[in-house]
């Protein structure tokens, strides 16, 4: 299981432990855990399988050096336990050599609907795509769902959010983190190139959005126009950019970056030293949340195209001008609570995970 820091990992594994387990047949382990200072993984299992454990959890396993071969003698060895593992970025340089033997998972932070399970004990069922477009979310159990909504955008999609007092300084720190430690270790840059990947989110942070122009931003940072896409790839990597590109021509293929925001609305949040801009917000909300379970692209005349489904973004008193004349088309309003026609509210997106 990997993907970006502060998004829930490790609160995830201890409370499927703590719900379905039986605590006497398994083993939770921080991969740098003091233990493995005198000790090898390789002696820890053996040890756990010997007194008849079954279902081991590794947390941070990229933390532990040579992890990707441990693991590897670990799932041949020991073919009777059941192992899940996690990590961050540079889980991603091992996980090809164990694609025969483990099946990974990209975990993504909070949605508005898991939001409201885990912030406010809310329940409320996925809806797909179709779902939203014909407003079955009118069904939604919270009659005025706006000020929740509102309060997802800015501390909801890190579960470390629900303790607000220290949220924005927290999140930071896992920027931070992010920054000068998870994407130079990945990538083997120095920490002067490491410390440029912050002046680049900056500079993507006080946008809205940002329209790459990766030339001036290379003489800006002093590096070259092909160190930018890789600093903007590795930084998407990591969880903290996402990158709006044109639908490419043939299988498999990227096309061009139109635009890049930050990942999620928090990261607007606590980066922007202003008031952020609600047009990027709305943006940002939207393309975070439908990449889930959705291809999302740049659309010709209007915002984002899902499965030649086109959509224009925007608050409430936005019009059909943008989309005037186009078949399979959708406004998505903010600060409206319920659709109509092609009309769907904005926060009707979060349900979509």
């Amino acid at each position: 299981m990997t993907r970006s820091r502060g998004i829930g990992k490790t609160t995830l594994l201890l409370q499927y432990i703590k719900d379905n387990l039986d605590v006497d047949e398994t083993l939770y382990v921080q991969a740098d855990d003091v233990y493995f200072a005198s000790r090898t993984l390789i002696e820890l299992v053996e040890e756990f399988s010997k007194n008849r454990g079954k279902y081991l959890f590794i947390d941070e396993i990229h933390k532990y050096a040579g992890w990707s071969q441990a693991l590897k003698s670990i799932y041949d060895y020991f073919p009777e336990l059941k192992i899940v593992f996690t990590g961050s970025l540079e889980i991603l340089k091992g996980s090809a050599d164990l694609s025969r033997r483990a099946l990974m998972f990209k975990m993504q932070g909070l949605s508005f609907r898991e939001y409201l399970f885990f912030f406010h004990n809310i329940e409320v069922e996925i809806f797909g795509l179709q779902d939203i477009l014909e407003h079955k979310t009118d069904s939604f159990s919270v009659r005025h769902p706006l000020p929740l909504f509102k309060d997802y955008l800015q501390r909801g999609y890190y579960p470390f959010g629900i303790h607000d007092t220290m949220f924005r300084r927290r999140l930071n720190q896992v920027i931070i983190q992010t920054l000068e430690t998870d994407i130079p270790i990945y990538a083997n840059m120095s920490v002067s190139t490491g410390k440029k990947l912050g002046k680049l989110l900056k500079i993507i942070s006080q946008s809205v959005p940002f329209k790459p122009n990766f030339t001036k931003i290379a003489t800006m940072l002093a590096a070259s126009r092909n160190n930018i896409d890789d600093y903007c790839y590795l930084m998407e990597l990591a969880g903290l950019i996402m990158q709006l590109r044109d639908k490419g021509e043939g299988i498999g293929q990227l096309g061009k970056v139109d635009k890049v925001y930050l990942d999620n609305p928090n990261l607007i949040f606590t980066l922007e030293e202003r008031q952020p801009e609600v047009g990027n917000i709305r943006e940002t909300v939207f393309f975070n949340q439908m990449r889930v379970r959705n291809d999302v692209f740049r659309s010709e005349k209007a915002d984002f195209n899902i499965n030649n489904i086109t959509f224009e973004v925007g608050g409430k008193s936005k019009t059909q001008k943008q989309i005037e004349g186009m078949q399979n088309a959708y406004i998505v309003k903010d600060d409206i609570e319920y659709g109509y026609k092609n009309v769907v509210p904005l926060w009707a997106f979060g349900l979509n995970y």
